[in-house]
């Protein structure tokens, strides 16, 4: 349903995306990861026809998206990384000015989506929050039940509930058998929504893998605190691979060596243990090596 072929957009400064190849099946989400200014964004802008590429083709639905634009929009649901709104209008404004646009017969979907998300659309958009503003874009690229959806950082603003309600519309529509392709710089909102994901990062794809062979190749971080300092030695003499916080703290990380961690534990008195939550940077060192691979 989406085919990006040897595409680049390289800018006068030489940044940009270099040569992407990639797939969505139909009815598949599929994720698109990579810390802010990796080129998530300028590769969606190709898909949805916005600029020239240097070089390469893409395609929706067998359709060339700088060619046939207007026609795939018709089946297509977008919501940008940065929106753009008329700020005198309500919300019911400009879901209705949408709503218009796209010939759109029947706000049923419309009407559910605004109860799910509490939104509040009698209100004008510049008085809005940044979380309320996102919230109106998500309504706009699903009322009219589209066949495929791009999404470029969905739930940029929205608080944990909201953020937790948008991935259940995700899982629903992937139910649907929609087609989404969606970009996100949190690993763990893909991990809950997508079956497969593409990193990038400089602009260059560098993996494209199903989510639980990432997950199975990424290492575990805990943060220990143990009781006495013969407990730090023997840690550290264990031969996991460690980073010493303070004089009792210590980080561990653990990728196929659970068993040794937990012999090496069960022989200290530990005091406190936590999973330390890992940000994509992290995950980019630890699932290729190093972080220019």
């Amino acid at each position: 349903m989406i085919q990006i072929q040897n595409m680049s957009k390289i800018y006068p400064n030489n940044k940009g995306v270099f040569n992407v190849n990639l797939e969505v099946k139909k009815g598949e989400v599929f994720g698109f990861l990579g810390p802010n200014g990796a080129g998530k964004t300028t590769t969606i802008r190709q898909l949805l026809g916005f600029t020239n590429a240097t070089k390469g083709t893409c395609f929706i639905n067998g359709l060339d998206t700088r060619q046939n634009a207007a026609e795939i929009q018709k089946t297509l649901g977008y919501l940008p990384g940065e929106i753009s709104f008329f700020d005198h209008m309500t919300g019911y404004d400009f879901l209705n000015f949408i709503a218009q646009m796209r010939g759109l017969s029947t706000t049923t979907k419309r009407d559910k989506l605004i109860e799910y998300f509490e939104l509040e659309c009698e209100r004008k958009i510049k008085k809005m929050s940044k979380g309320m503003k996102q919230k109106v874009g998500i309504v706009a690229a699903f009322m009219h039940n589209p066949e495929i959806i791009i999404l470029d950082e969905p739930t940029s603003g929205l608080d944990p509930l909201m953020q937790k309600r948008f991935i259940q519309l995700v899982n629903e529509e992937k139910k649907k058998g929609k087609t989404i392709l969606m970009s996100s710089h949190i690993f763990d909102e893909i991990d809950k929504t997508c079956s497969r994901a593409a990193i990038i990062k400089d602009g260059k794809i560098v993996a494209i893998d199903h989510i639980p062979t990432m997950k199975q190749n990424l290492r575990k971080c805990y943060r220990i605190t143990v009781k006495n300092e013969r407990d730090v030695k023997k840690i550290i003499s264990s031969g996991l691979e460690i980073e010493l916080i303070d004089d009792l703290k210590i980080q561990i990380y653990v990728k196929n060596q659970f068993d040794l961690l937990f012999s090496v534990l069960n022989d200290c008195q530990v005091t406190s243990l936590d999973a330390a939550e890992q940000t994509l940077e992290q995950i980019f060192i630890k699932y290729y090596g190093k972080e220019n691979n």
